[in-house]
């Protein structure tokens, strides 16, 4: 009896702390996706661009909520799904841009600037940061500059 009693304990104990995961909200969870999305494929044009030495263009569209890539022979385009927004993009040259479109080239060397993208869904946010020196993408709950 006592045996039964601690492998209840250890069960009830392991599911106490698995649970609260479990629970994130779907709307962090979305947007957790659409990050990790975007960023996948910030660091699928940089390692196109560099191992094929070609140049891409990186397309945002803060209005319509999409986003794409192309180059000599390949475009893919994407929209965001639900009501996940960029907030908006921050590169050095352009400063922090809210609305519009704009064009980032990935050249043979990556792109010459690092990209801050901020998503937001309600009051939750996420940021992506694309390091344009090696390639990196770093995802961040949060707005992180």
């Amino acid at each position: 009896m006592i045996e039964l009693m601690v492998v209840v304990f250890i069960i009830s104990i392991s599911l106490a702390l698995i649970m609260p995961s479990l629970w994130v909200s779907s709307d962090m969870s979305a947007l957790r996706t659409e990050a990790r999305h975007m960023g996948s494929s910030l660091r699928y044009v940089y390692d196109e661009a560099v191992g094929r030495k070609q140049t891409y263009l990186l397309n945002i569209n803060l209005d319509d909520r999409s986003w794409g890539f192309e180059s000599s022979g390949i475009a893919r385009s994407f929209k965001i799904k639900g009501d996940i927004e960029i907030n908006d993009v921050m590169i050095p040259s352009h400063g922090k841009i809210s609305r519009g479109e704009i064009t980032v080239v990935f050249g043979p060397l990556g792109p010459e600037e690092p990209i801050i993208l901020h998503l937001r869904k309600g009051d939750s946010e996420y940021t992506v940061i694309f390091n344009h020196l090696n390639g990196r993408v770093k995802i961040h709950e949060g707005y992180v500059l």
